[in-house]
């Protein structure tokens, strides 16, 4: 029993740290080490030598860095600009029409980066001056960058989709090919809901003035903006989900990807080259310290007899799937306001994982109504990442009640798509039973 209780006062202590000012990946090492020399002693840095060694030989967890390297290439090389001048052409005209092409810029970036954040910050710098000398409504303004940017979790190449696969064990291609359908669905409900507010607002909201293009130079615009990125994106993805490439080799060929894009666009330099490697290399240590945080204490978590503790909890409780469905995502969603999404997938998984496979729910479709739950809890106030993102971008007169109002709307129709995926969970597993050839 004195295990046990050290096991429940790991996650206390945890919290304290980070109310204190401690770094995630700190807050998870001195936990895990603390807790663990209780266990093991002076054997505990035997234990994190072979942490830190299953990290570095993951398989999976290798994809991180070259899928980091070509966001942050496409990052710097002028794909958002020009991708947010071919939606304009696209859908510009309509009422609404910069936040519509804001959005499917969103969708598009979020499909070539994956990066939790990156994709905010570069569509509201684009979007949001444009938004605002046309007059749009703050909240709208707000909401549909916060939206936007929260897309990079739940769209593949994803990073958060990566991780998780390496923490569940499951195929990356298999979890890639089961977003594709609940993304879309998010994005056309983002859309559907912008296209209502610009039609019900259409005075408030008008339709985009501009000089009208030639047939000709619409098309080089549209051609040269979104084609290449659509190629990307298919030749990335479809690599992984259809078996011709492991993910560390398609993100490798998307690096190389990114570079030819760079040159195309005639934005390669040396200066691109080097910021990206100097943003590749923090980025990459920073979720890797975290993933060797997390596993450390989830290690010491299971030895001190946490799990078989919890287990025995749910048990007793006497829940059926449904409920210890709906218990599991609300520790998501709460923990998804004070811990990064990588830190929530290290510490929950490891205890969700088992409960999950001894009630016999499927794993991938539980893994896309996670997703879903960890996008909510990014743009749910008060402690909304999103919001944060936001505020350190735009201008004052933006308030952060109007962030908070814009970004309700979207959230329901986050709340929707997790509805439609309890319901009908094969809008989660059809994709990957039909897509998924290779890589299990």
């Amino acid at each position: 029993m004195e295990h046990e209780t050290l096991a429940i006062l790991m996650f206390p202590t945890m919290v304290l740290l980070l109310l204190l000012g401690f770094q995630v990946s700190l807050s998870l090492i001195v936990c895990g080490v603390g807790y663990g020399l209780a266990l093991y002693g002076d054997r505990i840095g035997i234990l994190m030598f072979n942490v830190v060694q299953d990290t570095a030989t993951s398989f999976v967890l290798t994809a991180v860095a070259p899928f980091i390297l070509m966001g942050c290439i496409l990052e710097r090389c002028g794909v958002a600009e020009r991708l947010f001048s071919a939606m304009d052409v696209l859908i510009g005209r309509l009422p609404a029409g910069i936040a519509l092409a804001s959005m499917a810029m969103a969708a598009m970036i979020a499909a070539t980066t994956g990066i939790v954040g990156a994709v905010e910050v570069m569509i509201g710098m684009m979007a949001i001056p444009v938004m605002q000398r046309l007059r749009y409504p703050h909240d709208l303004i707000a909401g549909t960058i916060c939206a936007g940017g929260s897309l990079g979790t739940m769209i593949p190449p994803s990073l958060v989709l990566i991780v998780y696969s390496s923490v569940a064990n499951l195929s990356v291609g298999k979890l890639f090919a089961a977003a594709l359908l609940p993304g879309a669905i998010m994005v056309g409900l983002f859309m559907l809901y912008i296209a209502a507010r610009g039609v019900a607002m259409q005075r408030d909201v008008p339709a985009t003035p501009r000089d009208p293009l030639s047939v000709g130079e619409a098309f080089r615009v549209v051609a040269t903006g979104l084609l290449p990125a659509i190629f990307l994106v298919v030749a990335v993805l479809g690599a992984i989900l259809f078996g011709i490439a492991s993910p560390t080799e398609a993100a490798s060929l998307g690096c190389v990807g990114a570079v030819v894009l760079a040159f195309f666009y005639g934005t390669m330099e040396l200066k691109l080259i080097r910021d990206a490697l100097a943003n590749t290399l923090k980025l990459t240590s920073m979720i890797l310290l975290i993933v060797v945080g997390g596993s450390l204490f989830s290690s010491v978590f299971r030895s001190l007899g946490g799990n078989d503790l919890v287990a025995a909890l749910v048990g007793e409780a006497g829940l059926s799937d449904a409920g210890l469905i709906l218990l599991l995502l609300a520790i998501v969603f709460v923990a998804g306001f004070i811990l990064e999404w990588v830190s929530v997938l290290l510490i929950c998984l490891p205890l969700f994982v088992p409960l999950i496979e001894a009630q016999e729910i499927d794993p991938i479709w539980f893994a896309m109504l996670v997703f879903v739950v960890l996008q909510s809890s990014y743009l749910t106030p008060p402690m909304a990442p999103s919001i944060f993102y936001l505020r350190g971008i735009a201008p004052a007169e933006i308030s952060t009640r109007q962030m908070y109002l814009g970004v309700l709307p979207f959230i329901l129709c986050q709340l929707l798509v997790l509805a439609l995926l309890m319901l009908f969970p094969a809008l989660a597993t059809w994709a990957p039973s039909v897509m998924v050839t290779g890589f299990e």
